[in-house]
């Protein structure tokens, strides 16, 4: 998959990991997270799903921190929460909201397979352990989508590695980019009220 990384991502990993700032963090990381995939979807589709999305990001803000505690760069472990959510959009038949094709599903799949399992995690099932005791919020499905699906914002062909876009341009294969020396975690998404993408 294609991601971006600035100081910002790097940040918010400090937020999230730093206690009491990182409950504020979450939230509002979770906020950015819906409003930037929202507004992928139908105009007349976006109302009916926030909730679900605020849910399901919520979880995946735990399944990035257990990535981290596992060992895996930041990139890779922020790229892991979006392919879980690449698995949740595909099996709602939000085709328009997803970042890969369909067809990429099983080899993003794949490249994490060991976090994948040792947490319970499918396409099928993409929060596994993760998904909150009382369920993520219920949305309608567009499954008619999955039938000539269109992926209209997903960009194909980095399926074999992470693909980390730097602020100046520079593409690196692979998540294992150096961490600045210094970084506020205030400057994450939302805490210094400045609204970047993920």
């Amino acid at each position: 998959m294609k991601i971006r990384q600035n100081i910002r991502h790097w940040a918010a990993k400090k937020a999230l990991t730093t206690p009491v700032v990182g409950d504020v963090a979450n939230d509002k990381l979770v906020d950015l997270h819906t409003s930037i995939f929202l507004n992928k979807a139908d105009e007349q589709r976006r109302e009916e799903r926030r909730d679900h999305l605020d849910s399901f990001f919520d979880a995946t803000m735990d399944t990035y921190v257990a990535a981290l505690e596992a060992g895996f760069p930041e990139a890779e472990a922020r790229e892991i929460t979006h392919v879980q959510a690449n698995f949740d959009f595909f099996n709602h038949g939000w085709t328009e909201m997803m970042e890969i094709p369909g067809d990429e599903l099983e080899t993003h799949y794949r490249r994490y397979e060991g976090f994948f399992s040792d947490h319970g995690i499918t396409i099928d099932d993409p929060l596994g352990e993760f998904r909150p005791a009382g369920g993520v919020v219920g949305a309608p499905e567009t499954p008619a989508r999955l039938d000539e699906p269109e992926y209209e914002n997903a960009l194909a062909g980095f399926a074999d590695d992470v693909y980390v876009q730097t602020d100046e341009g520079e593409t690196v294969v692979g998540g294992d980019t150096d961490e600045p020396d210094e970084v506020d975690a205030a400057a994450a998404p939302g805490l210094d009220e400045d609204e970047a993408s993920a």
